[in-house]
Protein backbone atom coordinates (compact mmCIF):
# COMPACT_ATOMS: atom_id res chain seq x y z
CA UNK A 1 0.00 0.00 0.00
CA UNK A 2 1.19 3.46 -0.85
CA UNK A 3 -0.02 6.90 0.01
CA UNK A 4 -2.93 6.57 -2.42
CA UNK A 5 -6.30 7.45 -0.97
CA UNK A 6 -8.74 4.65 -1.85
CA UNK A 7 -11.72 7.01 -1.45
CA UNK A 8 -13.37 9.09 -4.13
CA UNK A 9 -15.63 11.93 -3.00
CA UNK A 10 -18.22 13.63 -5.14
CA UNK A 11 -19.66 16.88 -3.84
CA UNK A 12 -23.43 17.25 -3.74
CA UNK A 13 -25.65 20.19 -2.90
CA UNK A 14 -25.80 21.58 0.65
CA UNK A 15 -22.24 20.56 1.45
CA UNK A 16 -23.02 16.84 1.34
CA UNK A 17 -21.00 14.30 -0.59
CA UNK A 18 -21.09 10.72 -1.79
CA UNK A 19 -18.00 8.72 -1.02
CA UNK A 20 -16.95 5.57 -2.86
CA UNK A 21 -14.13 3.56 -1.34
CA UNK A 22 -12.10 1.00 -3.28
CA UNK A 23 -10.93 -1.83 -1.03
CA UNK A 24 -8.74 -4.76 -1.97
CA UNK A 25 -9.78 -7.76 0.10
CA UNK A 26 -7.98 -11.06 -0.56
CA UNK A 27 -6.76 -9.74 -3.89
CA UNK A 28 -10.30 -8.95 -4.99
CA UNK A 29 -11.20 -5.30 -5.55
CA UNK A 30 -14.52 -4.21 -4.06
CA UNK A 31 -16.16 -0.82 -4.08
CA UNK A 32 -18.09 0.51 -1.12
CA UNK A 33 -20.80 3.17 -1.13
CA UNK A 34 -21.09 5.30 2.00
CA UNK A 35 -24.62 6.57 2.58
CA UNK A 36 -25.31 9.39 5.05
CA UNK A 37 -27.91 8.53 7.64
CA UNK A 38 -29.99 11.68 7.12
CA UNK A 39 -33.53 11.61 5.76
CA UNK A 40 -32.22 11.55 2.16
CA UNK A 41 -30.45 8.28 2.98
CA UNK A 42 -33.61 6.35 2.10
CA UNK A 43 -33.53 7.75 -1.44
CA UNK A 44 -29.83 7.00 -1.76
CA UNK A 45 -30.30 3.42 -0.56
CA UNK A 46 -32.89 2.90 -3.30
CA UNK A 47 -30.53 4.43 -5.87
CA UNK A 48 -27.67 2.16 -4.77
CA UNK A 49 -30.01 -0.86 -4.97
CA UNK A 50 -30.99 0.07 -8.56
CA UNK A 51 -27.31 0.64 -9.40
CA UNK A 52 -26.30 -2.76 -7.99
CA UNK A 53 -29.11 -4.45 -9.90
CA UNK A 54 -27.90 -2.91 -13.16
CA UNK A 55 -24.26 -3.66 -12.34
CA UNK A 56 -24.97 -7.36 -11.76
CA UNK A 57 -27.40 -7.85 -14.64
CA UNK A 58 -30.52 -8.21 -12.51
CA UNK A 59 -33.92 -6.71 -13.16
CA UNK A 60 -33.78 -3.03 -12.21
CA UNK A 61 -36.55 -2.08 -9.77
CA UNK A 62 -38.69 0.86 -10.83
CA UNK A 63 -37.78 4.33 -9.66
CA UNK A 64 -40.63 5.32 -7.35
CA UNK A 65 -39.78 9.01 -6.97
CA UNK A 66 -42.18 10.01 -9.74
CA UNK A 67 -45.48 8.48 -10.74
CA UNK A 68 -46.21 7.67 -14.37
CA UNK A 69 -48.36 10.81 -14.57
CA UNK A 70 -45.60 12.98 -13.11
CA UNK A 71 -43.08 11.59 -15.61
CA UNK A 72 -45.52 12.32 -18.47
CA UNK A 73 -45.97 15.89 -17.21
CA UNK A 74 -42.21 16.38 -16.97
CA UNK A 75 -41.88 15.25 -20.60
CA UNK A 76 -44.64 17.69 -21.68
CA UNK A 77 -42.95 20.50 -19.74
CA UNK A 78 -39.63 19.94 -21.46
CA UNK A 79 -41.23 19.57 -24.89
CA UNK A 80 -43.15 22.82 -24.32
CA UNK A 81 -40.00 24.63 -23.23
CA UNK A 82 -38.01 23.26 -26.18
CA UNK A 83 -40.73 24.51 -28.53
CA UNK A 84 -40.78 27.90 -26.85
CA UNK A 85 -36.98 28.23 -27.13
CA UNK A 86 -37.20 27.23 -30.78
CA UNK A 87 -39.56 30.16 -31.38
CA UNK A 88 -42.92 28.38 -31.47
CA UNK A 89 -45.98 30.22 -30.21
CA UNK A 90 -47.93 28.89 -27.26
CA UNK A 91 -50.70 27.83 -29.59
CA UNK A 92 -48.29 25.96 -31.87
CA UNK A 93 -46.88 24.19 -28.82
CA UNK A 94 -50.40 23.23 -27.70
CA UNK A 95 -51.23 21.87 -31.16
CA UNK A 96 -48.24 19.52 -30.99
CA UNK A 97 -48.40 18.48 -27.34
CA UNK A 98 -52.18 18.12 -27.02
CA UNK A 99 -52.90 17.11 -30.64
CA UNK A 100 -55.47 19.83 -31.24
CA UNK A 101 -56.47 21.65 -34.40
CA UNK A 102 -55.61 25.29 -34.91
CA UNK A 103 -58.03 27.57 -33.02
CA UNK A 104 -59.06 31.07 -34.01
CA UNK A 105 -57.98 33.91 -31.74
CA UNK A 106 -61.14 34.08 -29.61
CA UNK A 107 -61.33 30.31 -29.13
CA UNK A 108 -57.64 30.22 -28.20
CA UNK A 109 -58.07 33.03 -25.65
CA UNK A 110 -60.93 31.12 -23.99
CA UNK A 111 -59.29 27.69 -24.18
CA UNK A 112 -58.31 25.81 -21.04
CA UNK A 113 -55.43 24.35 -23.06
CA UNK A 114 -53.95 27.85 -23.29
CA UNK A 115 -53.77 27.95 -19.51
CA UNK A 116 -52.32 24.42 -19.42
CA UNK A 117 -49.51 25.49 -21.78
CA UNK A 118 -48.80 28.56 -19.65
CA UNK A 119 -48.57 26.32 -16.56
CA UNK A 120 -46.28 23.86 -18.35
CA UNK A 121 -43.96 26.67 -19.44
CA UNK A 122 -43.97 28.26 -15.96
CA UNK A 123 -43.15 24.95 -14.28
CA UNK A 124 -40.53 24.10 -16.92
CA UNK A 125 -38.74 27.40 -16.21
CA UNK A 126 -38.78 26.67 -12.48
CA UNK A 127 -37.48 23.14 -13.04
CA UNK A 128 -34.68 24.32 -15.31
CA UNK A 129 -33.76 27.09 -12.83
CA UNK A 130 -32.95 24.50 -10.15
CA UNK A 131 -36.25 22.90 -9.25
CA UNK A 132 -35.08 19.68 -10.91
CA UNK A 133 -33.37 18.82 -7.63
CA UNK A 134 -36.81 18.06 -6.18
CA UNK A 135 -37.09 15.23 -8.70
CA UNK A 136 -34.23 13.43 -6.97
CA UNK A 137 -36.10 13.00 -3.70
CA UNK A 138 -39.27 11.31 -2.56
CA UNK A 139 -41.93 13.57 -1.15
CA UNK A 140 -41.72 13.56 2.63
CA UNK A 141 -44.52 13.98 5.07
CA UNK A 142 -44.01 16.87 7.48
Amino acid sequence: MGDEDPAFRFALANGQCIQIIDQAIDGKADAVAVIPLGIDGFDRIEAVYRFLSALHGRAIPPDTRLTRQQRARQRRMLRAFDGYRAGATQQEIAEVIFHIDHLDRDDWQASSIRHAIKALLRDARATIAGGYRKLLRHRRQS
